[in-house]
């Protein structure tokens, strides 16, 4: 079986196995997200730095071994965290852009030759709630 892994700038969280991958650029707030995710129930997968892997045509995310269960909370510090130890990257949300659409047209990002639905960030929210709901049980569709 072939493995193509890559290593990205961004954090990672899942519920129940299904994870989003946050990205964008430094201080764009993906630490902060994903400590806001957590606080909904989410666990985890890895901040800052993600290792993604495509296997049997989905991507997994993972933390590098030297900063797996550590997140960063901007002014208090690196703190220690439950983690998974990879989760199916169902999502990913991408704060370096911003949509004012309710109902945005889907859109999809290519990771190691497979698609995962992807997210702009809605304009003044980062709509923690409706991505725990997403994680759950995904889109609607009607």
């Amino acid at each position: 079986m072939k493995l193509d892994t890559d290593r990205k700038h961004a954090s990672c969280v899942a519920y129940s196995g299904r994870a989003v991958l946050i990205r964008g650029a430094s201080g764009r707030g993906k630490s902060s997200l994903a400590l806001e995710l957590m606080g909904y129930g989410a666990t985890l997968v890895s901040d800052d730095q993600t290792v993604l892997t495509r296997k049997n045509g989905y991507v997994f995310a993972s933390a590098p071994p030297q900063i797996a269960g550590l997140i960063e909370a901007r002014g208090l510090g690196v703190l220690r965290a439950d983690y998974v130890d990879g989760a199916r990257v169902v999502m990913v949300m991408d704060l370096d852009h911003e949509t004012s659409d309710r109902i945005p047209e889907p859109r999809n990002v290519t990771i190691l030759g497979c698609a995962v639905p992807l997210f702009y960030k809605p304009v003044g929210l980062h709509s923690a709630a409706g991505i725990i709901q997403y994680l759950r049980m995904g889109l609607s569709d009607k």
